[in-house]
């Protein structure tokens, strides 16, 4: 009987000193890095239409496009180049990917907590990996 009396958990807001400590689910960093994939893909679409537009104009174009990625452009070296489109690389897979996996558990219907982390997982791991395996190629490792 002294178990009725025992006062209920109190839940509050986080504070933002303790985003640090703070352990969040494996569900929750994707949800939350599918967020950031989108609002990196949104700031760079300016760079994505330059590349597409230099890419597809012409001959020429499409080697100030090439020598883009070996000499940079202005004063911004290609290395940063390459790791801006690297990132984007990385935005652009983990946003389809979390989609997908977003898609399925709305499809589904019946998610358990054991699939729900394992299609996280899933998602980090695939993005991970693919994203390792494109930068490889741009950055000219293979």
């Amino acid at each position: 009987m002294a178990d009725a009396h025992k006062p209920r958990p109190v839940y509050t807001n986080i504070h933002v000193s303790q985003i640090v400590t703070y352990r969040l689910p494996l569900a929750g960093l994707v949800s939350i890095l599918h967020r950031i994939s989108g609002a990196l893909m949104f700031l760079l679409l300016p760079l994505v239409v330059w590349l597409l537009d230099t890419s597809l104009t012409s001959e020429i174009s499409y080697e100030r496009f090439s020598s883009a990625f070996i000499a940079g452009i202005g004063f911004v070296p290609a290395f940063v180049l390459k790791l801006v489109v690297l990132a984007l690389i990385w935005a652009y897979l983990h946003h389809v990917l979390a989609g997908v996996r977003h898609l399925w558990m709305d499809i589904v219907h019946d998610v358990s907590l054991k699939q729900g982390r394992v299609s996280a997982a899933t998602t980090l791991v695939l993005s991970g990996v693919l994203t390792v395996v494109l930068g490889a190629r741009l950055f000219g490792l293979f």
